[in-house]
């Protein structure tokens, strides 16, 4: 017997639909209807199949299911990095919702390439999604012409500006940095350090940048406020952190305070701090943003935005599923950045609505 025929007979030997069926005292159409449409069958049926099911191991097949019911039940994620806590925790809050609900996840990464982005997909496309979620809005304009001609529902993670024309389940960078320079400016700073991941294809970036040069304008005189930064181009964001804070800090006139564009920058511009002798907060305050599960227990705590990244991808699967079930487009959603003041920076941030968000 060649190796050929053994393959094949080692395949006739797999259980299929008919054994299941046969091992739960029901027809092949009852088992199908638990895989495909289970509130149609009751749940004495549906616990005999899907017991039939782990005891044999078998696994449906997903191409005939599609098939069958017309519907893949797949829906695409774009992400621009895996290198990431927040959007791992945005892709967890999404995935639940839509396992809950019989969907699966394709997952595609554009390294911040916008046209490994449109290819990424047109892959997804190619394998019958029938929804995408798609990290920022700073895209390759045919990937929304893609999805407008097909009539896919798909919304904008991460991002959110008044006046979008996507639907948008994200926050507003550009306010949330206002305030942080804001208040910053208003309890007594006034030389501020930024350093910024690059702006290349990331619109979060851009409207951290435009949000704290709001603020900037703002202050006016008769006491004006100066501001400096330092822009990253390539490296880890820790490596650059660590560098942009020592050139920042080596300045003729160092700022008081380092405001970062997240917590990895200023992770590396704590580090640094610490290898100089340059005391946080006594020395020149910093910020970050993400709120990373370590920086609360820095000593001293660094101070930093909070987005609930895990509710983020939740909604965003929630609306999505909906406008699937409606036939509407999804709608838009502005989540909360909550500023969480510790010790890394000197004083207190002022009292009011802003103090508030």
């Amino acid at each position: 017997m060649s190796s050929s025929q053994r393959t094949s007979r080692r395949r006739d030997t797999r259980p299929g639909l008919r054994e299941v069926a046969q091992a739960a005292g029901v027809s092949t159409a009852t088992v199908s209807r638990v895989i495909n449409t289970p509130d149609k069958v009751s749940e004495d049926v549906r616990q005999r199949v899907q017991s039939a099911i782990a005891q044999l191991g078998w696994i449906p097949n997903a191409t005939g299911r599609a098939l069958a019911s017309s519907r893949s039940r797949l829906m695409g994620l774009l992400l621009p990095t895996m290198d990431n806590e927040v959007f791992a925790h945005q892709t967890e809050g999404l995935q639940r919702v839509l396992r809950e609900q019989g969907m699966n996840l394709l997952i595609g990464c554009s390294n911040y390439d916008i046209d490994v982005a449109l290819d990424e997909a047109q892959i997804m496309l190619g394998r019958g999604i029938e929804a995408l979620a798609v990290v920022g809005e700073t895209q390759n304009p045919r990937l929304f012409e893609l999805l407008r001609a097909r009539g896919m529902p798909y919304v904008v993670l991460y991002s959110w500006r008044a006046g979008a024309p996507h639907a948008c389940i994200g926050v507003d960078h550009r306010q949330a940095f206002h305030e942080l320079a804001q208040r910053l400016i208003a309890s007594g700073h006034r030389r501020l350090g930024v350093i910024l991941q690059p702006l290349l294809n990331n619109d979060r970036v851009e409207a951290r940048l435009n949000g704290i040069r709001d603020a900037v304008r703002e202050a006016g005189t008769p006491d004006p406020v100066a501001c400096d930064f330092e822009m990253q181009q390539t490296g880890t964001g820790i490596d650059f952190g660590e560098q942009a804070f020592l050139r920042l800090m080596a300045r003729p006139e160092p700022p008081s305070v380092v405001i970062c564009g997240n917590d990895e920058l200023a992770l590396g511009a704590f580090f640094a701090a610490q290898k100089a002798g340059i005391r946080i907060p006594e020395d020149v305050s910093l910020t970050g943003f993400d709120d990373l599960r370590m920086v609360s227990r820095l000593t001293p705590a660094l101070t930093s935005g909070r987005v609930d990244n895990r509710r983020l991808g939740e909604t965003a699967a929630r609306h999505l599923l909906s406008a699937l079930a409606s036939g509407q487009p999804p709608a838009s959603m502005l989540l909360p950045v909550d500023w969480q003041w510790r010790g890394s920076v000197a004083g207190r941030p002022p009292s009011g609505p802003a103090a508030s968000r």
